[in-house]
Protein backbone atom coordinates (compact mmCIF):
# COMPACT_ATOMS: atom_id res chain seq x y z
CA UNK A 1 0.00 0.00 0.00
CA UNK A 2 2.84 2.27 0.64
CA UNK A 3 4.37 1.88 -2.44
CA UNK A 4 1.05 2.28 -4.44
CA UNK A 5 1.20 5.91 -2.54
CA UNK A 6 4.43 7.04 -3.47
CA UNK A 7 3.43 5.95 -6.97
CA UNK A 8 0.33 7.97 -7.18
CA UNK A 9 1.73 10.89 -5.65
CA UNK A 10 5.21 10.90 -8.45
CA UNK A 11 2.22 10.48 -11.69
CA UNK A 12 0.36 13.18 -10.59
CA UNK A 13 3.56 15.42 -10.04
CA UNK A 14 4.85 14.45 -13.48
CA UNK A 15 1.80 16.36 -15.08
CA UNK A 16 2.67 19.98 -14.75
CA UNK A 17 5.43 19.71 -15.56
CA UNK A 18 4.46 17.56 -18.66
CA UNK A 19 2.37 20.48 -19.30
CA UNK A 20 4.97 22.96 -19.04
CA UNK A 21 7.08 21.20 -21.55
CA UNK A 22 4.40 21.05 -23.82
CA UNK A 23 3.70 24.50 -23.78
CA UNK A 24 7.26 25.37 -24.32
CA UNK A 25 7.73 23.18 -27.00
CA UNK A 26 5.26 25.03 -28.92
CA UNK A 27 6.33 28.50 -28.25
CA UNK A 28 9.77 27.83 -29.79
CA UNK A 29 7.97 26.11 -32.87
CA UNK A 30 6.46 29.32 -33.21
CA UNK A 31 10.03 31.12 -32.68
CA UNK A 32 11.25 29.18 -35.29
CA UNK A 33 8.30 29.97 -37.87
CA UNK A 34 9.05 33.34 -37.14
CA UNK A 35 12.80 32.92 -37.67
CA UNK A 36 11.89 31.55 -41.15
CA UNK A 37 9.36 33.60 -42.38
CA UNK A 38 9.90 34.87 -45.27
CA UNK A 39 11.28 38.68 -45.22
CA UNK A 40 10.60 39.63 -49.06
CA UNK A 41 9.77 43.29 -49.24
CA UNK A 42 9.56 45.85 -52.20
CA UNK A 43 11.44 48.55 -51.17
CA UNK A 44 10.35 51.58 -53.25
CA UNK A 45 8.55 51.54 -56.00
CA UNK A 46 7.02 54.61 -58.71
CA UNK A 47 4.80 54.87 -61.97
CA UNK A 48 6.32 58.06 -64.21
CA UNK A 49 5.70 59.15 -67.68
CA UNK A 50 7.94 57.24 -70.12
CA UNK A 51 8.11 57.48 -73.90
CA UNK A 52 4.85 55.94 -74.80
CA UNK A 53 2.80 55.59 -72.03
CA UNK A 54 3.18 55.47 -67.97
CA UNK A 55 6.15 53.09 -66.67
CA UNK A 56 7.03 51.85 -63.46
CA UNK A 57 10.12 51.00 -62.09
CA UNK A 58 10.36 49.11 -58.42
CA UNK A 59 12.85 47.83 -56.17
CA UNK A 60 12.70 44.64 -54.55
CA UNK A 61 14.28 42.45 -52.24
CA UNK A 62 13.55 38.91 -52.27
CA UNK A 63 16.00 36.06 -51.53
CA UNK A 64 15.29 32.59 -52.69
CA UNK A 65 15.71 29.70 -49.89
CA UNK A 66 17.95 26.23 -49.40
CA UNK A 67 14.40 24.25 -50.61
CA UNK A 68 14.40 26.87 -53.71
CA UNK A 69 17.67 27.12 -54.78
CA UNK A 70 17.85 22.98 -54.41
CA UNK A 71 14.49 22.96 -56.87
CA UNK A 72 15.97 25.14 -59.47
CA UNK A 73 19.68 24.00 -59.56
CA UNK A 74 18.31 20.02 -60.21
CA UNK A 75 16.33 21.50 -63.12
CA UNK A 76 12.59 22.51 -61.98
CA UNK A 77 11.56 25.68 -63.22
CA UNK A 78 10.39 28.38 -60.88
CA UNK A 79 7.67 30.86 -61.83
CA UNK A 80 7.57 34.38 -60.40
CA UNK A 81 4.82 37.34 -61.02
CA UNK A 82 5.03 41.14 -60.66
CA UNK A 83 1.46 41.96 -60.38
CA UNK A 84 0.01 45.48 -60.52
CA UNK A 85 -3.24 47.34 -60.09
CA UNK A 86 -3.85 50.71 -60.72
CA UNK A 87 -7.85 51.47 -59.60
CA UNK A 88 -9.77 55.16 -59.80
CA UNK A 89 -11.60 55.64 -57.20
CA UNK A 90 -15.26 56.30 -57.19
CA UNK A 91 -17.41 57.85 -54.58
CA UNK A 92 -20.52 55.66 -55.33
CA UNK A 93 -19.19 52.53 -55.44
CA UNK A 94 -16.18 50.09 -55.45
CA UNK A 95 -13.04 51.74 -57.04
CA UNK A 96 -12.43 50.79 -60.55
CA UNK A 97 -9.25 48.73 -61.72
CA UNK A 98 -7.94 50.59 -64.53
CA UNK A 99 -4.28 48.80 -64.93
CA UNK A 100 -4.36 45.18 -64.29
CA UNK A 101 -0.70 44.11 -65.26
CA UNK A 102 1.59 41.01 -64.84
CA UNK A 103 5.19 40.70 -65.36
CA UNK A 104 6.29 37.01 -65.73
CA UNK A 105 9.58 35.43 -65.12
CA UNK A 106 10.67 32.27 -65.83
CA UNK A 107 13.97 30.75 -64.00
CA UNK A 108 15.54 27.71 -64.94
CA UNK A 109 19.35 25.97 -64.78
CA UNK A 110 20.31 24.70 -68.34
CA UNK A 111 22.22 21.92 -67.29
CA UNK A 112 24.50 21.59 -70.76
CA UNK A 113 25.65 25.66 -70.12
CA UNK A 114 26.05 24.95 -66.95
CA UNK A 115 24.28 28.82 -67.16
CA UNK A 116 21.01 29.75 -65.03
CA UNK A 117 18.15 31.27 -67.82
CA UNK A 118 15.83 34.08 -67.08
CA UNK A 119 12.58 34.42 -69.37
CA UNK A 120 10.70 37.38 -69.58
CA UNK A 121 7.97 36.77 -71.42
CA UNK A 122 9.58 36.66 -74.88
CA UNK A 123 12.60 37.84 -73.82
CA UNK A 124 15.64 35.68 -72.41
CA UNK A 125 18.64 35.86 -70.80
CA UNK A 126 21.47 33.78 -69.69
CA UNK A 127 23.78 34.37 -66.29
CA UNK A 128 26.69 32.53 -64.89
CA UNK A 129 25.30 32.35 -61.67
CA UNK A 130 21.81 32.35 -59.75
CA UNK A 131 22.23 35.70 -57.60
CA UNK A 132 22.93 37.67 -60.87
CA UNK A 133 19.36 35.91 -62.44
CA UNK A 134 17.82 36.75 -58.96
CA UNK A 135 19.32 40.30 -58.90
CA UNK A 136 17.37 40.94 -62.60
CA UNK A 137 14.10 40.26 -61.27
CA UNK A 138 14.27 42.85 -58.58
CA UNK A 139 15.35 45.61 -60.25
CA UNK A 140 12.02 46.25 -62.39
CA UNK A 141 12.93 49.33 -64.88
CA UNK A 142 10.41 51.16 -67.30
CA UNK A 143 7.91 48.66 -67.35
CA UNK A 144 4.92 50.04 -69.46
CA UNK A 145 1.94 49.74 -67.64
CA UNK A 146 -1.06 51.70 -69.26
CA UNK A 147 -1.04 54.34 -72.54
CA UNK A 148 -1.12 57.80 -71.83
CA UNK A 149 -5.57 58.05 -72.32
CA UNK A 150 -5.78 55.22 -69.42
CA UNK A 151 -5.01 57.24 -66.52
CA UNK A 152 -6.97 60.23 -65.95
CA UNK A 153 -4.62 63.58 -65.49
CA UNK A 154 -5.29 65.28 -62.23
CA UNK A 155 -7.35 62.18 -60.89
CA UNK A 156 -6.26 60.47 -58.10
CA UNK A 157 -5.19 57.09 -58.60
CA UNK A 158 -4.33 54.10 -56.69
CA UNK A 159 -1.66 51.84 -57.23
CA UNK A 160 -0.97 48.52 -55.73
CA UNK A 161 2.26 46.34 -56.66
CA UNK A 162 3.43 42.66 -55.21
CA UNK A 163 6.33 40.23 -56.46
CA UNK A 164 5.19 36.29 -55.57
CA UNK A 165 6.46 32.74 -56.70
CA UNK A 166 3.33 31.34 -58.56
CA UNK A 167 3.09 28.01 -57.74
CA UNK A 168 0.49 27.11 -59.49
CA UNK A 169 2.80 26.81 -62.45
CA UNK A 170 4.90 24.36 -60.77
CA UNK A 171 5.13 20.71 -61.93
CA UNK A 172 2.14 18.40 -60.29
CA UNK A 173 4.39 16.66 -57.44
CA UNK A 174 5.74 19.80 -56.12
CA UNK A 175 2.20 22.06 -56.30
CA UNK A 176 1.21 19.14 -53.92
CA UNK A 177 3.83 19.71 -51.94
CA UNK A 178 3.63 23.50 -51.76
CA UNK A 179 0.19 23.35 -50.29
CA UNK A 180 0.87 24.80 -46.89
CA UNK A 181 4.51 24.78 -46.97
CA UNK A 182 6.37 28.13 -46.11
CA UNK A 183 9.18 27.23 -48.31
CA UNK A 184 7.34 27.25 -51.37
CA UNK A 185 5.69 30.65 -50.18
CA UNK A 186 7.69 33.42 -51.34
CA UNK A 187 6.53 36.50 -51.94
CA UNK A 188 5.86 40.31 -50.20
CA UNK A 189 2.73 41.94 -49.13
CA UNK A 190 1.19 44.55 -51.33
CA UNK A 191 2.90 47.96 -51.64
CA UNK A 192 -0.07 50.50 -52.32
CA UNK A 193 0.47 54.02 -52.66
CA UNK A 194 -1.51 56.96 -54.31
CA UNK A 195 -0.63 59.19 -56.89
CA UNK A 196 -1.82 61.75 -59.75
CA UNK A 197 -0.84 61.73 -63.22
CA UNK A 198 -0.45 64.75 -65.06
CA UNK A 199 0.08 67.04 -61.80
CA UNK A 200 2.99 69.41 -61.48
CA UNK A 201 5.91 67.29 -60.68
CA UNK A 202 4.69 64.56 -62.28
CA UNK A 203 7.46 63.31 -64.40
Amino acid sequence: MPNMTASTTRSFASRPERLLRTIVFALLSVIVVFAHADSSEIRNAEIVRGDSGYVLNADIDIELNPRLVDAVSRGVSLYFTTQLLIERPRWYWLNQVVVDRSLDYRLHYHAITRSYRLSIGSFHQSFDSLEAAVMTMQRVRNWQVADFDTLEAGQSHQASLRFRLDTSQLPKPFQVTAIGSRDWSLGTDWLRWTFLPGAPGFQ
